[in-house]
């Protein structure tokens, strides 16, 4: 993986590991564009804090906000999340081969024994 989409990866981590954050990205989601007093109302956090949670939805590339009238409203940019699925995706498929050649030396392993029989080799 390139360093800047590795770096990309990382911030969403980063940013997904709060559950607060991780609310707003399902509440943005579900609503659309919203301003952050809206979805303060419906978290048990202050304006203030869904602000600087945003920020962070921001930095990452997860949310964007754009000035409508006098309020900033806030809508999901789902290209950093799928890219980070993407990678999560690829890593499995790595893990998935890597266990069935552990599976496959364990299971030949095992096969070698019974032939061998309780005694071993003769």
């Amino acid at each position: 993986m390139r360093r800047d989409a590795g770096e990309a990866v990382d911030s969403v981590l980063v940013a997904l590991a709060d559950p607060t954050r991780r609310q707003l990205l399902e509440l943005l989601a579900a609503q659309g564009e919203v301003s952050a007093t809206t979805l303060a109302a419906q978290l048990p956090v202050s304006r203030q804090a869904v602000v600087k949670h945003l920020a962070v939805l921001d930095a990452a590339g997860l949310v964007s906000g754009g000035r409508v009238g006098r309020e900033v409203r806030y809508e999901v940019r789902p290209a950093a999340l799928d890219a980070t699925a993407r990678w999560m995706a690829a890593l499995a498929v790595d893990w998935d081969r890597r266990l069935a050649n552990i599976k496959r030396v364990a299971e030949a392993d095992t096969a070698g024994e019974r032939e061998a029989g309780p005694g071993g080799p003769a």
